[in-house]
Formats: structure tokens, C-alpha cells, sequence
């Protein structure tokens, strides 16, 4: 049979066991429904660097480390947050106005999830949506079916051993664009979570189902003058965020701009924690290496690390190099590596004063970038508030752009889905948890004589 006929056909019967199998979860106790998820996190916590592992030598992109790492952030720290949150049953209850709020579920959540993050990416949408009281179905890119796939019978296993009924988390093993877009569009689909590029988020959105899709990010990273006597902090955490497997997230750093009285001193202390800066000859080659048009990353080129990149190139660099950094004066894609780059690779922009500073930074975010996310290193609330103006979902202060993003380092909802607005066609703005899995209920009683309205509105 045709691969896009088998996807299909495997898309329709998946719909159809996810929603059998949701209507019998439907009305388990919520207590029960914490234990699965407690249960799901645990199972994966031993396995984490095995399946970090795994989604490298399918995919290529990023490094084992730091998947383990994204992995045990989804099944410890996001199963930390679920565990303090009500989803189901009574949310609250206003005896004043005499409203309560009741949490239910959706039903069958398609989740489509990302080659850069294959396997994180499903660990936190499968504990979104059990907690939340819903079935799912991972659709994983076909890049990375085989570590999706592990993943998701992993969590599935202890979930049924749980009491779970079967079928109600299943990963799709048989993957195209047709089968895709047949699971998002079944009948038995109710909502989709769409994580990836801007065709894959356009796709989901015109599946006909509602739709939380979250996109590109292009991060910009202003560094104020305030900060000149903290510059080999904010250099180390500028570096490690970028270079977080191998520049995989979205939600990295893109582009650097500092304030002038400090940007040498930042250049140095960059290359102290690991930044080749490279000469405008070699920036060039590397541009032609990571893209291969406009709007066109070279998928080859992804999460691949800065001696790979280089040698790629055609240059060499020190050893122990840990990001690539082209100094650039101009934005657009006339100057490509101005773009969102998921790879270890810096933009690098001497501002020529702070109003000129916090300019660059909304050029670069309206630049491929609107909605996503932007960096600030700064002691003086007035540049905050100032720099909060821009067109950014999340405004991350002082903290390295992933681990503040995902609510690691901030108190922002922990999470792999971060939204970004309607700024770039999504419809949050949100950190996306398993509050956003729900539908809520509202019971209200009459709180005034409905017959008033005709003494107030009468003629």
C-alpha cells in the first residue's frame, strides 16, 4: 500500500481507539488521574538518557546530554507543576456571585511534535493531556519515529499497568504529511497541539480543529551598560543558553545587542566562556551553510555542533568552542544570520546608545521573530519597562533566555510549548499547560430578581 494510504488508515483507526478509550477515562477520579501522571513521570526519569540518546542518532540534531536534561525537566519539573494544579472536577467557587467552575476534558488531542525535540516534546504533551483527562496521539516527524515512539510506550505501559484503558496514548509509527493532517482533522479529534515550523503551524491551523500552535522564535538579547560590573555572568549565560543542544530551541538567544560602553569588554569575556567570533569572511560561508535561501534553514544544518558547523564552512576554530558569533550591523535577510539560527550561532550588534539598543532589539524580534521571546540583562527598572514594550510573549530578565522560557529559572509555567500570540498566528501567548486542555464549566446561580431588567432597561 502507498505510505500516504497506510498513514491514513493508521491516523483513522488511532482516532477511533483514542476516543473509545477516552470515553472510558472520562469521570476517573482525579486523585487516580494524578497517580498515572506521577507514575509516567517516574518511568521516564530512569530512562531519560536513553531516549536522549536515541533521538540523537535518529534525528542528528543536538547532543545526548542535553536532551537527558529536557527530558528530566519534562518528567520532574513539569510533573511538579501538574501536581499542584486542579484540572478537573471543581476549579473554584465565587459564593459572592454564586459561580463555581468545573474542569473537563477536551477528548482526543493530536499533538504533533518537532525533530528538534522529539522526545522531551512528548513526555511534557503526554503529561499535559492525562492530567488533563484527555486521550492522545503523538504524530512525531518521521525523522524521529523511532525514539517518539519509545517514549510514548513507555509512558503507556505504566499508564495502563495504572488502570489506564489501551489506547488512550499512542504514538503514530506509520508518518506523512496526509496522515498528519488526517489525524487533525478526524472527527474524533478535538484539539491540536501543533510544535514545529511556520508551514507545519499554518497546516495545523486549517486542519478545521482548535488549534494551540506555537512557532519560531528570533530571541533578541539586549545587554545594558548596567550590567558592566556582572559581564562574565551574563556572558556565561548568554553562551550556555545558546549553545543548549546545539542551539535546538527556539526560545535561545539569536541575537546579541550591548549598549557601547560595554560591548568590548562583553566581546571579551563572550570569548572567555567559549564564543568564536568569526571574521566577516567566515561569517559569510557560514550563512551559506545554515541557509540555503531566504526563509530556508538547511535541515541539514541543525543542532549540529560549532566544530561541525565550521569545518562545513571551511574554517577552523579553537578547540572547546562552544558557539559561533557573526558581528552584524544589519537586519534583514540580506545579512541571514540576523534570522533565527537553531544551531549554536550568534548575531552580535554594538548599539550606539540604549535608545539605539532597545530599537535593534525590536527590529530583530519583528524580524522572524514577532511573538516569541526576548532576553534583558539590566539593574535599571525604567530600561524594563521600556524594553517590555516589545512585540515578545515572555520578557526575560537577568536569567538565560531557555531556562527562563521554559520556567525553569523563572516562576513561568514550566513548559515546552510556549506560545506566541497573535503576533505570528498563534492564539496564546501562554506558557501552554494542561490548563489549556481543558474546557470549563461554568455553574451559576441567579445572584439578582431577573425581573429588574425591565425596571432598569424599561421604557
Amino acid at each position: 500500500m502507498d505510505a500516504d494510504l497506510k498513514s491514513i488508515a493508521a491516523a483513522r483507526r488511532m482516532a477511533e481507539s483514542a476516543f473509545e478509550a477516552y470515553k472510558k477515562f472520562l469521570g476517573t477520579d482525579p486523585a487516580h488521574v494524578d497517580a498515572i501522571v506521577d507514575a509516567m513521570a517516574r518511568a521516564i526519569e530512569p530512562e531519560a538518557a536513553r531516549l536522549g540518546q536515541m533521538a540523537v542518532d535518529e534525528t542528528g540534531y543536538g547532543n545526548a546530554e542535553d536532551k537527558r536534561v529536557k527530558n528530566l525537566f519534562n518528567s520532574l519539573s513539569v510533573a511538579d507543576y501538574l501536581r499542584d494544579i486542579t484540572t478537573l472536577g471543581m476549579l473554584w467557587r465565587d459564593d459572592a456571585t454564586k459561580i463555581a467552575a468545573f474542569g473537563e476534558p477536551m477528548g482526543v488531542v493530536a499533538a504533533l511534535v518537532p525533530v528538534t525535540n522529539p522526545t522531551s516534546t512528548i513526555i511534557f504533551k503526554v503529561l499535559s493531556a492525562i492530567k488533563a483527562g484527555n486521550a492522545i496521539i503523538c504524530a512525531p516527524h518521521p525523522r524521529g519515529v523511532k525514539c517518539g515512539m519509545e517514549t510514548v510506550a513507555i509512558m503507556a505501559r505504566v499508564a495502563e499497568q495504572m488502570g489506564a484503558p489501551k489506547g488512550l496514548i499512542q504514538c503514530m509509527d506509520q508518518v506523512t504529511i496526509q496522515g498528519t493532517a488526517e489525524l487533525m482533522k478526524h472527527k474524533r479529534t478535538s484539539v491540536v497541539m501543533a510544535t514545529g515550523g511556520p508551514a507545519m503551524v499554518k497546516a495545523a491551523y486549517s486542519s478545521g480543529k482548535p488549534t494551540l500552535a506555537v512557532g519560531a522564535g528570533n530571541v533578541p538579547c539586549y545587554v545594558h551598560k548596567s550590567k558592566k560590573d556582572d559581564l562574565a555572568e551574563v556572558a556565561e549565560m548568554i553562551v550556555t543558553s545558546k549553545c543548549f543542544d546545539y542551539g535546538t530551541a527556539c526560545v535561545s538567544e539569536q541575537a546579541v545587542i550591548a549598549d557601547p560602553e560595554v560591548a568590548r569588554d562583553l566581546k571579551h569575556e563572550m570569548k572567555l566562556k567559549g564564543a568564536y567570533f568569526c571574521t566577516p569572511a567566515e561569517a559569510d560561508r557560514l550563512a551559506k551553510v545554515i541557509f540555503t535561501g531566504k526563509q530556508a534553514m538547511n535541515p541539514e544544518r541543525v543542532g549540529q555542533s560549532p566544530e561541525a558547523l565550521a569545518d562545513a564552512a571551511g574554517f577552523s576554530i579553537p578547540p572547546r568552542t562552544r558557539c559561533l558569533v557573526s558581528e552584524e550591523s544589519e537586519i534583514g535577510w540580506h545579512r541571514p544570520l540576523s534570522a533565527e539560527k537553531l544551531n549554536p550561532v550568534l548575531a552580535f550588534y554594538v548599539a550606539k546608545s540604549t535608545d539605539h539598543g532597545l530599537e535593534l532589539a525590536q527590529q530583530i524580534a519583528r524580524f522572524e521573530g514577532w511573538g516569541h521571546s526576548s532576553v534583558l540583562h539590566c539593574d535599571d527598572p525604567e530600561i524594563v519597562a521600556k524594553y517590555a514594550k516589545i512585540p515578545t510573549g515572555r520578557v526575560l530578565v537577568n536569567t538565560p533566555g531557555i531556562l527562563g522560557g521554559m520556567g525553569y529559572s523563572t516562576d513561568l509555567e514550566p513548559s515546552f510549548m510556549l506560545g506566541t500570540g497573535t503576533w505570528s498566528g498563534s492564539i496564546t501567548s501562554d506558557n501552554v499547560t494542561a490548563l489549556h486542555l481543558i474546557n470549563i464549566k461554568r455553574v451559576a446561580y441567579e445572584s439578582r430578581p431577573w425581573r429588574d431588567i425591565y425596571k432598569e432597561y424599561g421604557a
